[in-house]
């Protein structure tokens, strides 16, 4: 054996450090990609799940006649009962 027999080793486990470096970020890129593909699909799914909506008949209103039109709906403003004031606790 020679006197520069531990370089030898000394390159072999920098080239299998950097192997396993290398890996761990193409598995990172890979796991960030595909985060990013099923984000970008699920937000095309609720876009065509609300145009589907959008043009729907009664896509955004509640035929219920007993409940009336909101303010929302352009109707006319209800004011509210008079609040009664709060009853003072007794002290014991």
């Amino acid at each position: 054996m020679s006197n520069y027999d531990w370089v030898f080793w000394l390159n072999i486990t920098n080239i299998a450090l950097g192997v396993i470096v290398v890996l761990a970020v193409l598995l990172v890129a890979y796991g960030v990609v595909w985060e990013l593909a099923n984000r970008h699909k699920k937000h095309a799914d609720v876009n065509a799940e609300m145009q589907t909506m959008l043009h729907n008949e009664f896509s955004h209103s509640l035929a219920v006649p007993e409940l009336g039109l909101t303010m929302a709906d352009g109707g006319e403003q209800v004011k509210s009962p008079a609040k009664k004031p709060a009853e003072d606790k007794k002290s014991k």
